[in-house]
């Protein structure tokens, strides 16, 4: 036949037709909308329309049946809003958007400080390297048990998933991700924290002793109205009444790190909306706060230039704030000296609640003073203090109705 052969020409036309037919990827449309179909790579896509955007998504499987199944689970997350929308970013990247973006301009400083450290010396080295989307309860699961193997407390872990679900939640509302896989994380149990307190005899002894050292004062307001440290730190003259006997909460005081490292005083808001209360004071600190307030203006005098003048009610000798650690150390001298157990500066917090309702004074009573937004929490942490007086309660239900019903 010769090269010019109309019949060669249309037979061998039929055979490359055939050919491209045979390379060319399968596609088949899926009710409900989408499309399978096998790619040049060898893979299987998956596409479907994200209705939010508009735009096409593609899922990509190793076998057509892994993809019809992406494809399902797909359109259900989109038909339930679970449907992660966003660009894809490693874990690393979004902790550090989440933590600059969102948590810095919501929450407390020292609050920020404290995530940025989980963050950034634990999340990130275990697990920032994982794509967000592709993240899994189970790497979750293997990191903190990773942690614990290296000595890391379960409280630790504990708040290594506190900061992680709330990163992950704020990932989710976004559409960064379907859902929180910390949700189906399981938790080691953390060891309830124990508090040295003090009972009524130890701290008279305790105040006793602070007066050597010039510190009675400001123990004695810690010991009566479970101030926490920061607030005392931060307490100005302007925020007492020493007519009345009452004073007002309504800043704390932190020390520290900013972006660079450097640490630095803080002050801020109170710790919650409820910490920014009134508390009345017993006479005789108002006495106390009386005889102090005359000798600081002798000690003003005596610093003469060097006083830089914050109004402070406890400042250093110079008239500025006390570092945190340098209150702290004085009080552990102080312990030592009565004999005292060493014990954190906040258990005297503890110490003032513990006393109170060995007093028998209401809870709720206890609970506007020491701050706490709910009684619930002033239950939770001193409810071990409340049994032996339920017997108490018995006794006198006894006297009561016992003679007329038996």
């Amino acid at each position: 036949m010769s090269v010019n052969d109309p019949m060669k020409w249309h037979s061998e036309g039929k055979e490359m037709a055939g050919q491209r037919k045979r390379n060319t990827p399968r596609k088949r449309s899926v009710h409900g909308g989408g499309t399978v179909f096998l790619r040049k790579d060898g893979r299987w896509e998956a596409r479907f329309k994200v209705e939010e955007t508009g735009k096409y998504k593609s899922l990509y499987a190793k076998s057509e049946k892994e993809a019809y199944q992406l494809l399902e689970d797909a359109k259900f997350q989109q038909r339930q809003g679970a449907l992660a929308t966003g660009p894809q970013q490693t874990v690393g990247q979004f902790l550090e958007y989440w933590l600059e973006n969102v948590q810095k301009p919501a929450v407390r400083r020292r609050t920020y400080v404290n995530n940025r450290v989980v963050v950034r010396r634990h999340l990130i080295p275990g697990l920032g390297h994982i794509k967000l989307q592709k993240l899994t309860a189970q790497q979750v699961q293997a990191f903190y048990a990773r942690k614990l193997k290296e000595g890391t407390a379960a409280s630790r872990i504990r708040s290594l998933q506190a900061v992680l679900h709330k990163a992950l939640t704020h990932a989710r509302r976004i559409k960064l991700v379907g859902f929180n896989v910390t949700e189906d994380v399981e938790l080691p149990k953390a060891k309830k924290a124990k508090h040295t307190v003090l009972t009524s005899e130890q701290a008279r002894l305790l105040l006793e002793g602070a007066k050597e050292r010039e510190l009675d004062v400001l123990l004695a307001l810690a010991v009566s109205t479970g101030m926490r440290e920061g607030e005392i730190l931060a307490l100005r003259w302007s925020d007492m009444d020493l007519v009345e006997g009452k004073l007002q909460v309504s800043h704390t005081l932190d020390y520290l790190p900013d972006d660079e490292g450097r640490y630095g005083f803080v002050e801020g808001e109170p710790k919650t909306e409820s910490s920014n209360r009134t508390i009345l004071l017993p006479r005789f600190l108002v006495a106390l706060l009386k005889k102090h307030r005359a000798l600081q203006a002798e000690k003003r005098l005596q610093a003469g230039a060097k006083w830089v003048d914050h109004n402070l009610v406890f400042p250093n000798d110079v008239g500025g704030f006390i570092l945190p650690g340098v209150l702290r150390r004085r009080f552990y001298q102080v312990l030592s000296t009565v004999g005292l157990p060493r014990m954190r500066f906040h258990d005297l917090r503890h110490s003032a609640a513990t006393i109170l309702i060995s007093m028998k004074v209401p809870l709720n009573v206890i609970q506007e003073l020491l701050g706490h937004s709910d009684i619930s929490i002033t239950l939770g942490v001193y409810g071990a203090v409340l049994p032996p007086m339920q017997k108490e309660a018995m006794d006198t239900m006894d006297t009561l109705f016992g003679n007329n019903l038996s």
